[in-house]
């Protein structure tokens, strides 16, 4: 037994040398180009695949780079989602120091055993059939849009006047959120999502859009109306289960995120078709292969990276490397939806590639609950847009387009678009 002990002291002790001598790479990396993950991607999954990495704070974590083994920790529940512990990777300076263990949890922050009943109380609202009924309000929103894009100036902001109100309107309308308030919560969603925003402006941003929310939810308390939030207020009363913090933060994430990522991936989307008119006459010809198109934006562009942070929480082996508990992990998307294991010529634009294991979505439990109602606001835009504006084109080259390089979401500032 001493002599176990006595080796196990050794292994703990070379893994904490190789803990902070021997990563290539500082983490988040930067895309250098639109189309394509950074470049240390590739080499990462093809000569380490499961590697170390430096965090903004001077911390480490494990990056899983390919699809198999990203796959397999995002379904993994020795890998905790719990962003309040304070070993959870920090991918931005000043976080960890700003954790409070006893705040409440978003549901994006819960393991298991909180989180399966806190996903299931909202899971209903996000059904194919509660959706498709949705689908004639959002066309309806999509022709509104697109009626003041070509009511406007040449050129225009497709940004501006289809990709930012679209999915804002869609989500305000669900939650109850007023949409004469779009320019507030926008406008703090920014700070929140820039990389660059200090740590001070971070947090007061994410403190003002909660607390609109708090103000918003108490004055639905009394009678809840039917929407999200007051069918969550009767539905969380009834079962003893309603606290006000916990829908707040319901309500934040599912705001933030409702209309931040759908935005990006119509501005991106349709930045790629005009840039591949080929591809682009496939869906005009044949608007049944929408859908598949909408899989492989989503795959190519991967506009969330590596949200999909975790900490083991059980010794564990990944892709031939043993992780520790205690040691955190960031799961690559972009890398995995590019992986030539997972996808034929993943670095090719391809609508008809009909692949749907992509984890652009994230995978397992963590799923991204409102990836049905993306995908409809997604096929209805590019369906509605081409076909009413068949002579949309770009205003300017994409090397003089802003993108987003700055965010922890990617996408375009702004779309100069003219027909």
């Amino acid at each position: 037994m001493a002599l176990l002990s006595s080796l196990y002291r050794l292994s703990v002790t070379s893994w904490k040398e190789v803990m902070t001598t021997t990563e290539k790479h500082e983490f988040p990396m930067a895309r250098t180009c639109p189309f394509a993950p950074p470049t240390a991607y590739e080499e990462i999954r093809e000569e380490e695949p499961v590697s170390l990495v430096r965090l903004p704070d001077g911390g480490q974590a494990w990056v899983i780079s390919r699809h198999e083994d990203v796959r397999t920790v995002l379904n993994d529940r020795r890998f905790s989602a719990d962003r309040q512990h304070p070993d959870f990777p920090a991918l931005v300076e000043g976080e960890a120091a700003s954790r409070r263990p006893d705040e409440e949890r978003f549901l994006i922050a819960m393991d298991p055993p909180e989180h399966g009943p806190a996903r299931k109380a909202v899971l209903g609202e996000f059904t194919v059939r509660r959706l498709e009924a949705l689908r004639p309000r959002i066309q309806e929103i999509v022709d509104g849009q697109i009626d003041a894009l070509l009511a406007g100036p040449r050129p225009g902001d497709l940004v501006e006047t289809l990709s930012l109100p679209v999915p804002s309107l869609v989500i305000c309308e669900m939650l109850g959120v007023p949409y004469a308030d779009h320019e507030f919560f926008q406008k703090h969603t920014v700070k929140v999502i820039k990389q660059s925003t200090p740590p001070e402006e971070r947090w007061a941003a994410t403190a003002a859009i909660q607390g609109y929310m708090a103000d918003l939810i108490a004055a639905k308390e009394e009678n809840p109306p039917d929407d999200l939030l007051g069918r969550q207020i009767v539905k969380l009363r009834a079962n003893g289960t309603y606290r006000r913090t916990a829908l707040v933060g319901m309500g934040f994430l599912l705001l933030v995120a409702g209309h931040e990522t759908t935005a990006n991936m119509i501005s991106l989307s349709t930045m790629a078709f005009l840039r591949n008119p080929e591809q682009l006459a496939m869906i005009k010809a044949d608007p049944a292969k929408t859908l598949d198109a909408v899989e492989e934006m989503l795959r190519y562009f991967t506009i969330i990276d590596v949200a999909t942070a975790r900490l083991c929480v059980e010794d564990v082996e990944v892709g031939g490397q043993l992780i520790r508990a205690g040691e955190g992990v960031l799961a690559l998307g972009y890398s995995a939806n590019r992986d030539p294991r997972a996808f034929e010529n993943p670095d090719e634009l391809d609508i008809e590639r009909g692949a749907r294991h992509h984890v652009a979505f994230g995978f397992g439990p963590h799923q991204c609950l409102g990836q049905n109602l993306a995908r409809m606001e997604l096929q209805i835009v590019f369906d509605t847009l081409f076909r009413r504006v068949p002579g949309l084109k770009l205003a300017v080259d994409v090397d003089e387009l802003p993108f987003k390089d700055d965010a922890n979401i990617y996408g375009l500032y702004r779309l100069p678009v003219t027909w």
